[in-house]
């Protein structure tokens, strides 16, 4: 470890991990405008501690010089999903991508491993922007149900504090609960399109508040105090009734307002 500069050494997998974040998240935000739903729910990233590199590297009998290429989750990645089609979605999607290259991926959900541990990992290399030129990194993307990452913390937790060395009545526990974590989200893929169906509705509802608020307060920038004032309680009514409908009419009808107001204000 003598010499070893961990802060120069750790700086492009801090990059590779935030600009990898950014990607993903904007993949979610397209997917949601284009499609009306995305397979991921979020996504959230880190850079593995130093006594965690240390420890993995004396397991796996990695020399520090061979950390780069011995030691694949440095960077990692964690993409959560609400259904489990949904994970698979997500590895066709990271397949296809010309920005990363795919090294290898393990399907621990079809073939989890005997702890009961269920997730989708992919390990990509990504050519991290230096002030030296191009280094590709190494990077572990896990993709997961919310309750598969729900158990692998728990697991996680229970590991740190038995130091790997789980009682035997723990482990039966963990496995039991596993196995009931994932028929939870096999239960909710088979409602899967329902749950959708009231997602969407949700949040057009939600899109159609926002929208008549924002123009009701650009009939008061506007100085229409008493035409905003109308509005506002003809929303509050519609608001109190959940008349979804009402409210998308009443938006059209402001939205016409403004429209008629600025072609006044030009001349028009």
């Amino acid at each position: 470890m003598e010499g070893m500069d961990w802060g120069k050494f750790l700086l492009p997998y801090q990059q590779a991990v935030e600009e990898l974040k950014i990607k993903f998240k904007s993949l979610r935000k397209e997917l949601k405008a284009r499609e009306e739903y995305s397979p991921i729910e979020f996504v959230t990233g880190r850079v593995k501690r130093i006594s965690s590199i240390l420890e993995k590297a004396r397991k796996l009998d990695v020399q520090l010089d061979r950390l780069e290429v011995g030691i694949e989750d440095i960077a990692g990645i964690r993409i959560m999903c609400q259904f489990v089609e949904d994970i698979y979605r997500v590895a066709d999607l990271i397949r296809q991508r010309k920005d990363m290259l795919l090294v290898y991926e393990k399907d621990y959900i079809t073939n989890y491993k005997s702890s009961g541990y269920r997730s989708y990992h992919m390990i990509v290399e990504y050519p991290v922007q230096t002030s030296l030129g191009s280094k590709p990194v190494l990077a572990e993307i896990q993709i997961r149900t919310l309750a598969m990452n729900f158990w692998a913390t728990i697991e996680h937790s229970l590991h740190y504090k038995y130091k790997e060395q789980l009682p035997s009545h723990v482990s039966d526990r963990l496995r039991a609960a596993a196995e009931a974590a994932f028929q939870l989200d096999r239960e909710m893929s088979s409602i899967r399109q329902e749950i959708v169906e009231a997602q969407k509705e949700f949040e057009d509802s939600a899109g159609t508040v926002r929208n008549v608020l924002n123009a009701i307060q650009e009939l008061y920038f506007f100085r229409k105090f008493r035409e905003a004032a109308q509005y506002q309680l003809r929303f509050n009514e519609l608001w109190e009734q959940e008349d979804v409908r009402g409210l998308k009419d009443l938006l059209a009808e402001i939205r016409a307002s403004l429209e008629k107001l600025g072609k006044d204000l030009h001349g028009g």
